[in-house]
């Protein structure tokens, strides 16, 4: 039986000492004797406290960091922001020839070609034949400068960056920076296996050799590609007649993806390109080409409440890395001052959240974050602090499109099969949090009292013994004795 389980059929506490007994006792296992919780439960109806356990503990936030982000993007940039990507050009169009350079510039939009976008190749190419333009004399350049910095997080592990879920953060970013890979094995034994790459425009170079093996024989797909390399290594076997296996890795450069995906798109709509594809990244400067450039097609994204909801259900790194990336942005574009040094777009976007954290009165030492998404083991924060925050984002104005974006327990995003059937399921909006050793969750419950509580439950240095419940079970119980909770403060 699971710890979840368990707790929904615990007689609900009717009191906060009765509540405290029983996280106490859940927590107190000798399996937990080498880990590390931390708990804050405030009520956000009398703004008393309901449980703390080690709340002003520094800890591993996981995901879950990804809250300080959502607060971020939604006090800088609003719920109806949407970002631009754009072609540009100097010089004008004389009889169906525009000399070039074309400029594809990207924004920010970590959306860009996933479902309600994905033809804006064609929308881009299709606005520029509208201008009646037939030749583009010159490159198409690929600009996603407009992030300043590495296209990773502080802190995100080398051992990461090939997997679907630390691709590289760009301001041109597309199909959210994944290629998709699929093995099929060879018509014979010996033959190499074959692979397959969505998009297309996104394959990389390929050396070594799976190879097709005997029916039924257990196969072993290796794909490797070193941080920071281009060429993607395949090796091992694969048994004959086995069925496609698919896999989901990192783009290399996404940029030129998007480049290239556009280059066809001109195709289709009759407009002939000259020269050849070109990307430009940082460190190199573009301001001197997009000085004085006309805008001469646009995409947007979908409204950024819209944004933080897809990242957030699905815990999606791209987007909130993104989105604190476009807050850095905005903020170096409108500061008047001259920096002393370099500073990248993601330190501008972290000092943005600093001064968002100690406007809420979160002190700059319960909340040491350095990126987006929580994928980096150097985040820290406190469960008061992540308490203090959910607080906060409850009295604004977007409280509810911030609470529709959480996950919901037992429907949907990462707490689809988590709390069914217990009184959390529909109730329990939280972000989850989990990597190696971490399992957290934060969010909101409104307990069987009908009080509205803000809760951080934050497990931290645990491995899971043989039999013992997942660790996202632990974690969840306590926000069903939560759900259950029959007392009012």
């Amino acid at each position: 039986m699971s710890m979840t389980t368990t707790a929904a059929t615990t007689a609900a506490a009717s009191t906060r000492a009765e509540l405290a007994a029983q996280i106490d006792g859940l927590i107190g296992q000798p399996r937990f004797a080498a880990a590390s919780w931390g708990i804050a439960v405030v009520s956000l109806d009398s703004g008393r406290t309901l449980y703390t356990h080690r709340a002003d503990r520094l800890l591993q936030p996981a995901s879950t960091a990804k809250l300080f982000t959502a607060a971020l993007s939604l006090s800088t940039l609003g719920t109806q922001y949407r970002f631009p990507t754009r072609l540009l050009a100097r010089g004008g169009i004389r009889q169906g020839r525009l000399n070039g350079p074309l400029i594809l510039r990207g924004m920010g939009d970590p959306t860009l070609g996933t479902d309600g976008s994905a033809d804006w190749a064609d929308q881009l190419a299709s606005q520029l034949a509208v201008r009646g333009v037939k030749i583009v004399h010159g490159d198409l350049i690929a600009d996603d400068s407009y992030f300043a910095g590495p296209p990773f997080g502080t802190g995100w592990e080398a051992g990461d960056l090939q997997s679907w879920f630390a691709v590289p953060a760009s301001a041109l970013s597309v199909q959210e920076n994944i290629v998709r890979v699929t093995a099929r094995p060879g018509s014979a034994v010996g033959l190499p296996a074959s692979l397959g790459f969505d998009p297309v425009e996104a394959k990389p170079d390929v050396l070594g050799q799976l190879t097709t093996i005997l029916p039924r024989a257990p196969g072993d797909i290796n794909l490797y590609r070193a941080p920071g390399a281009d060429t993607l290594y395949a090796f091992g076997t694969i048994a004959a007649n086995a069925p496609a296996q698919d896999f989901k890795l990192a783009m290399v450069d996404p940029a030129r993806v998007a480049g290239r995906q556009l280059r066809e798109a001109l195709v289709r709509h009759g407009i002939r390109l000259t020269g050849k594809l070109q990307v430009l990244h940082w460190p190199q400067d573009g301001s001197d080409l997009l000085r004085h450039a006309d805008v001469l097609g646009e995409v947007l994204s979908p409204p950024l409440w819209q944004i933080l909801q897809r990242g957030l259900k699905r815990s999606q790194n791209l987007y909130l890395q993104n989105l604190l990336l476009s807050v850095g942005a905005r903020a170096q574009a409108s500061d008047d001052t001259v920096p002393e040094a370099f500073v990248s777009t993601q330190d501008g976007g972290i000092k943005a959240l600093d001064q968002l954290l100690e406007q809420i009165g979160i002190p700059p030492s319960a909340a040491l974050i350095g990126e987006g998404t929580g994928l980096s083991r150097r985040d820290l924060a406190t469960p008061d602090a992540l308490v203090r925050l959910l607080t906060y984002l409850a009295a604004q104005p977007y409280a509810e499109v911030l609470r529709q974006a959480l996950p919901i327990a037992g429907v949907d995003g990462t707490l689809l099969g988590h709390m069914r059937g217990t009184a959390a399921e529909g109730n329990v909006h939280a972000k989850t949090g989990s990597m190696t050793y971490v399992h957290c969750l934060a969010g909101y419950v409104t307990s069987a009292a009908g009080e509205r509580l803000a809760f951080a439950i934050m497990l931290n240095n645990y491995q899971r013994p043989d039999g013992a419940p997942g660790a996202g079970s632990d974690v969840g119980a306590i926000a069903v004795l939560l759900a259950n909770y029959r007392g009012h403060d």
